[in-house]
């Protein structure tokens, strides 16, 4: 006489599989094989394995995230997490993951890290608590920080427009080093402040796509030319606008996260909250796009003439580098949203693949010297002659950018992301 067949596991869904085989009717996880003893037949059916009721299993599943939690919410972003989303929690008999995280919150005993159980918090929910910087003293402090990288610029600029020879060289060392360090300052601190989840790579591309925004044009344009046998011209003036950006970008952040916790706090699904998550984020991105243009306009009008003049800091016309620089900052602002809010790998790829096209239009143009390579410098050399050198960085920077935001509409508007 043969066995009955046993029911096939399932496979793995949008969540894991250990939470999957819980919900009503799936069959629960193979359990390790061991010796069979004899068993009598009495003619009785079998009895159905799986929990008769789920959400005590589930909340067996992920008692450590329940048992730590201090509002609901803290579940249902991880649950969320996990893969669980609200026609699943239907299964559980639940309307969405919000009313299922309620019932595992109100079900699941609250421990301390030591282990003892003690009674459920009555304060603030995590939605509405603010972080550390966030105090009325906090913001002056981050905010007189954000505008320090500004300053150092400007004094820079100053100090190479009235000095020469080998004090400039000097200056230009110092200030950079300066700049470098007021920019780290800032990333440490306040809104932009990632908390350790930075890719390993990310400094490299931000310093590169920089490095271009200061002297890659001039690069580019002798290179289009049929020169660059000698020093080509470098416009640190350019630095000025979106060294002033870190303010702006700074502030946005800040709404973004603040908004986003309102939002969580008011919300009953995961539609709901992405509803609110998304246009706050469009809307916050245009607004820093603006007020990164407008620190252009008035870092043409103010070192337009001087730095212009004296060593071709920026172009004659105010609008000349205005797409690629505010293309540049909507990509770094873009990419430190997602690393602050956990998704450091996507910031690092899209500014990775920014810098790699703009490395990639002068490694073309001058492999179109060689012998039967004229073609790969058609594209380039195109580009640069109908609309200028900088046209380049502004589609390499647009597109990363453009691509990042259509990441960040999707891994931002999840509760996940905000807890």
């Amino acid at each position: 006489m043969t066995n009955a067949a046993t029911p096939a596991p399932v496979g793995p869904g949008p969540w894991d599989t250990r939470s999957r085989a819980l919900l009503p009717g799936d069959p629960a996880p193979p359990a390790p094989a061991a010796p069979a003893a004899p068993v009598a037949h009495t003619g009785r059916p079998a009895a159905r394995r799986g929990p008769a009721d789920p959400v005590k299993a589930l909340l067996h599943r992920h008692r450590e995230l329940c048992a730590r939690a201090v509002d609901p919410l803290v579940i249902a972003a991880g649950l969320e997490a996990h893969g669980i989303t609200d026609r699943t929690a239907a299964r559980f008999r639940h309307r969405d993951v919000f009313s299922l995280a309620e019932q595992l919150y109100a079900r699941a005993p609250r421990t301390t890290p030591d282990g003892i159980s003690e009674p459920r918090p009555k304060g603030a929910r995590p939605a509405d608590a603010r972080p550390p910087w966030a105090g009325p003293s906090g913001w002056g402090r981050w905010t007189a920080l954000a505008l320090l990288p500004g300053v150092v610029c400007s004094l820079t600029l100053l100090g190479l427009d009235h000095s020469g020879g080998p004090r400039r060289l000097v200056i230009g060392l110092a200030g950079a080093l300066a700049l470098a360090g007021a920019l780290s300052a800032c990333l440490r601190r306040g809104p932009l402040r990632a908390e350790g989840r930075t890719h390993p790579a990310t400094t490299v591309w931000v310093y590169g796509l920089l490095a271009y925004l200061l002297c890659g044009d001039g690069l580019l344009a002798a290179l289009v030319s049929g020169g660059a046998d000698g020093p080509w011209p470098a416009s640190p003036a350019l630095l000025v606008a979106p060294s002033f950006a870190v303010l702006p970008a700074a502030w946005c952040a800040h709404l973004f996260s603040a908004g986003a916790r309102r939002g969580l706090a008011g919300s009953r699904a995961l539609a709901d909250f992405a509803a609110v998550a998304r246009p706050l984020l469009l809307t916050l991105v245009g607004l820093f796009a603006a007020a990164l243009t407008c620190l252009y306009l008035l870092a043409a009008a103010v070192f337009g003439e001087e730095s212009g003049g004296a060593h071709g800091a920026l172009p004659s016309t105010p609008g000349g580098a205005l797409a690629p620089t505010v293309a540049l900052g909507t990509l770094l602002l873009l990419g430190r949203l997602l690393t602050v809010h956990g998704f450091p790998g996507a910031a690092a790829t899209g500014l990775a693949a920014a810098c790699a096209l703009e490395v990639l239009s002068c490694a073309s143009v001058l492999a179109g010297r060689l012998p039967g390579c004229d073609a790969l410098a058609v594209p380039v050399r195109a580009v640069a002659e109908t609309w200028g050198a900088a046209a380049v960085p502004a589609l390499a920077c647009g597109a990363a950018a453009l691509g990042l935001l259509a990441h960040a509409t999707v891994a931002l508007s999840r509760a996940s992301a905000h807890t």
